[in-house]
């Protein structure tokens, strides 16, 4: 997680990558470690109206809840935040089954545009339409040879009775500012799975979570040169990027222990320097 939000937010990065030159081979960054920000190291938070919600929330008041579904929800992480409360959340494998699922593809520029089962102007699409294909139509739609975009349905109890697309196709042009789109449905089989999930309250707010994580997580760097210093208090002031020994030395020290998330070659832990705590990310 850490690793996508400093490759997306880092202005360091950015203008290097602006000059053609990629993000730096190393990298040592080092932010103030507040209770949110730990707590969002190592759970995810589950939005209200989401998917995630509303699993976790009827575990959690029936004492389990089953779903089916293409994918996983928690492949990433078994802990769940919901509201203020952190969760434990299995989710066990039951059985699957095969569907069909569809995806309604778009061509902005057809070389024929006349209509063999009808048209529709996009104001005229039904709300479950409109609400899957507002991310790809716009004033400047991509052109290529071919359907330019395609827009995953997911199968037909999914959908609901309401598109004119899917699981029946009643039009294949789409009028959008006088424009006009042709529009085809392919469809699949996939996999379904049957889950079951259970939710086990772990912590009931964030500061209670957080000391969690800090029981288990946090060290503190000590004993360090002053180059090694000097390494430390460049990525705290936003960023260390050089290759020496120094950054080696200070990656070896963090590297002795449990990270937060950690990968072969980049990972994230919870360090305590000179009394303040930080979230700090390596890539080395």
């Amino acid at each position: 997680m850490r690793r996508r939000q400093f490759l997306a937010s880092g202005t360091a990065l950015l203008s290097v990558a602006i000059a053609g030159c990629g993000h730096p081979p190393v990298v040592l960054d080092m932010d103030d470690a507040t209770a949110d920000g730990i707590a969002g190291e190592v759970s995810m938070t589950a939005v209200p109206g989401s998917e995630e919600y509303a699993v976790v929330t009827s575990a959690r008041e029936n004492g389990s809840a089953t779903r089916a579904g293409r994918h996983a929800l928690f492949d990433h992480t078994d802990t769940v935040r919901v509201e203020d409360a952190f969760y434990d959340v299995s989710e066990t494998r039951l059985g699957s089954s095969e569907v069909t699922v569809y995806e309604v593809r778009v061509d902005f520029d057809p070389d024929d545009p006349t209509p063999e089962l009808g048209e529709i102007e996009y104001d005229d699409l039904p709300e479950t339409d409109r609400r899957r294909l507002d991310a790809i139509v716009s004033d400047d739609p991509p052109s290529q040879d071919g359907y330019d975009l395609g827009v995953g349905y997911g199968t037909a109890e999914e959908v609901g009775d309401g598109s004119v697309f899917v699981p029946e196709q009643q039009y294949d042009v789409l009028v959008y500012d006088g424009d006009r789109y042709r529009v085809a449905v392919d469809s699949r089989t996939a996999s379904e799975v049957e889950y079951r999930y259970e939710a086990t309250e772990v912590a009931p707010d964030v500061e209670t979570f957080a000391d969690r994580v800090r029981a288990q997580y946090l060290f503190a760097l000590t004993g360090l040169s002053e180059a090694e210093r000097a390494v430390v208090e460049e990525a705290i002031d936003g960023g260390y990027f050089e290759d020496d020994d120094a950054f080696r030395s200070v990656v070896d020290r963090i590297r002795e222990h449990e990270g937060l998330d950690v990968d072969d070659f980049y990972g994230t832990w919870l360090v305590e320097y000179e009394g303040v705590e930080y979230l700090t990310y390596a890539e080395w």
